[in-house]
């Protein structure tokens, strides 16, 4: 059975997550109290409530972060097979580049990136 090593991976690993489970359940302290019970930031309080709105900004300035991140995720298959695509790769690769570029600088002079 060539399937024998990963079906007693798959077992010792059932085994051990559903052991850690038990045992916490088991030997962990289950004392509930408020403070444990709150909300919290990073360790810190919250100070308003959470239901409030936010600005448009915040959501172009994410949109437009994804949108440049995604792109230059384009870039490392390229970094990889640099060596292999010769001047075409540079060129195509240069064409890409420049309109990121491009699109930045234009997001940038419309202020898009301005917290105000």
């Amino acid at each position: 059975m060539p399937y024998l090593p990963l079906v007693l991976l798959i077992a010792v690993v059932l085994l051990i997550a559903v052991t850690i489970v038990v045992l916490s359940s088991l030997i962990g302290r289950k004392k509930v109290y408020a403070e444990k019970l709150a909300s919290y930031e990073c360790g810190v309080p919250l100070a308003d409530s959470v239901r409030r709105n936010f600005s448009v900004k915040f959501y172009l300035i994410a949109i437009l972060f994804i949108l440049f991140d995604v792109e230059v995720i384009y870039l490392y298959p390229w970094a990889v097979v640099y060596k292999e695509l010769h001047v075409y790769g540079a060129v195509v690769m240069g064409v890409f580049f420049l309109l990121l570029v491009v699109g930045f600088v234009y997001e940038w002079k419309r202020g898009a990136l301005e917290w105000d």
